[in-house]
């Protein structure tokens, strides 16, 4: 039976190398602090620039990407770019 391949080494290890490099979200542009704690919705997580679902590569650095928890979960399994978040406020 195989396992989860996130679990993984190689998985771990592309994950330390994207997070070491320090970039800010790759969707709000913020700074992501990496000493939060991985449930934290401001907290560092991987993304992937071509979904898993969609056929991206799980462990190609460059369909890899530093993004905040809550950013990721919001973008979901979509590609491209992604509509401004307006008000009716004008």
């Amino acid at each position: 039976m195989a396992g989860n391949p996130r679990n993984g080494r190689p998985y771990r290890r592309l994950v330390a190398a994207v997070k070491a490099l320090g970039h800010p979200c790759c969707r709000c542009g913020h700074n992501i602090d990496p000493t939060l704690d991985a449930r934290h919705p401001l907290s560092f997580t991987l993304d992937h620039v071509i979904p898993l679902s969609k056929g991206g590569s799980l462990l190609d650095p460059a369909n890899a990407r530093s993004m905040h928890r809550r950013c990721n979960s919001a973008k979901g399994n979509r590609t491209g770019p992604q509509p401004l978040k307006t008000s009716r406020r004008w």
